[in-house]
């Protein structure tokens, strides 16, 4: 797989990231357990973007 087309599976990830974060920030009673577990997901894939585009 090329650098680029890395880049663009991890950019597909982090928008379904989030997607799914602003889904559990709409629920009634959002799980802060479930929401920081996707933002650090979401933050380790953009660390991977910046480094890969290094």
């Amino acid at each position: 797989m090329s650098v680029e087309m890395r880049i663009e599976s991890l950019r597909a990830k982090h928008a379904e990231l989030e997607a799914a974060i602003a889904d559990e920030n709409h629920r009634p009673l959002p799980d802060n357990t479930l929401l920081t577990d996707l933002k650090r997901q979401k933050l380790r894939i953009k660390e991977e973007i910046e480094r890969l585009h290094v």
